[in-house]
């Protein structure tokens, strides 16, 4: 009789501590949700490109790449997944990328080494009309948009945006003091390019640094993605990862109540987790006052995956981010979780071959329907 007591203790205080244990997991998350709360990006509704440096062999530069300097695939410790490491006065962009239309978004991740002195040292992307090699190779090309990162130390680092005219020479400089990206408390540090015809805004983590309504020039076509490193010493490099560039503006509103059906990429999850990163609170946001705007709207939420790992394990993964979307919706936004159906259909309804990186971004999506 005892030991049946103790077994039903012992059951208890496990329930309990498991608990306890979701209990901080579900603060922790409304935590990091809290912290975007103004955090306004939606990323955008169709991705195009997308890298994560999977298919390419630790040490190697990327395939799919072109530099005319030093670089190559490597592992940095605490973080997850594959960077590209980019060395001192080195241009790399990818070459699957050959067209940028007047709306789009691009997110990528930056990192540095958080022992150094990085003093004037940068990471610039560039958005430029030329498609040239020899002409990407080098600083001086016209009509181009630069945005600079310099990860200073001292708990503060700088960010700067440079608009280039036709005859290459400069037209407007900003700079800005940020601690988003500095050392060493802030090696590393995601950067969400917003493009909205001539309008530029840039998000580093959840801050917008930057929103400048004539940035971009209406009557230039611009087409590349560059990235380049000023110089540096022989120790220092910088890393990106997880390139996504996405296109069209998500009109959450027309689809859901005129149309019945949502699709998003922009819910985005931790790898193999339903813990939603909290990047995702744009677009959460959005539907949630869809919802707000039509009180007697139902929808059901629907998780789908790449086919990537086990069916079975893709399937069950699917129902988990869905059931996560629709907590989050409910804990964060107030959205009565009767309104709200969840299901998941893991692989099964691919809407994107599963054999390039563009094409799984586009299949782990969520879908909205209306009831």
């Amino acid at each position: 009789m005892k030991s049946k007591t103790v077994i039903k203790n012992t059951k208890a205080i496990v329930f309990l501590l498991f608990l306890l244990i979701s209990q901080k997991d579900i603060q922790a998350q409304s935590g990091e949700f809290k912290t975007y709360s103004k955090f306004d990006f939606v990323s955008g509704e169709k991705v195009v490109a997308f890298e994560n440096f999977d298919q390419d062999q630790i040490g190697d530069f990327p395939a799919k790449w072109n530099t005319n300097g030093s670089g190559e695939i490597v592992l940095i410790e605490g973080t997850p997944g594959r960077w590209l490491k980019i060395n001192s006065n080195t241009t790399a962009f990818p070459t699957f990328v050959n067209n940028l239309p007047e709306n789009f978004t691009l997110e990528f991740m930056i990192a540095a080494n958080p022992e150094l002195n990085y003093a004037a040292r940068f990471i610039a992307i560039i958005f430029t009309p030329n498609t040239e090699q020899k002409k990407l190779f080098t600083a001086n090309f016209p009509s181009r948009v630069r945005a600079s990162f310099t990860p200073l130390k001292g708990g503060r680092g700088k960010t700067s945006v440079d608009m280039y005219g036709a005859d290459s020479k400069a037209i407007a400089h900003n700079e800005i003091t940020t601690d988003k990206f500095c050392l060493p408390q802030k090696s590393t540090v995601k950067v969400s390019v917003w493009r909205q015809k001539t309008r530029l805004r840039i998000y580093l983590d959840e801050e917008k640094v930057w929103d400048l309504p004539t940035a971009f020039d209406a009557s230039v076509g611009y087409k590349k993605v560059v990235f380049g490193t000023s110089n540096l010493t022989s120790n220092m490099a910088f890393y990106i990862s997880d390139v996504r560039l996405a296109v069209g503006a998500p009109d959450t509103r027309s689809k859901l109540i005129t149309d019945g059906k949502f699709t998003t990429t922009g819910i985005l999850f931790d790898s193999n987790s339903d813990k939603i990163k909290p990047e995702s609170y744009g677009i959460l946001k959005q539907i949630s006052q869809v919802l707000q705007e039509n009180p007697t709207l139902k929808v059901r939420i629907i998780g789908h995956t790449d086919s990537d790992g086990e069916d079975t394990n893709n399937l069950d993964l699917s129902k988990r981010r869905a059931a996560s979307v629709k907590a989050n919706l409910s804990r964060e936004f107030s959205i009565e979780s009767s309104r709200l159906q969840t299901d998941g259909q893991g692989e099964t309804q691919p809407i994107a071959p599963n054999t390039t990186p563009e094409g799984k971004a586009n299949n782990r999506r969520v879908e909205f329907i209306k009831l």
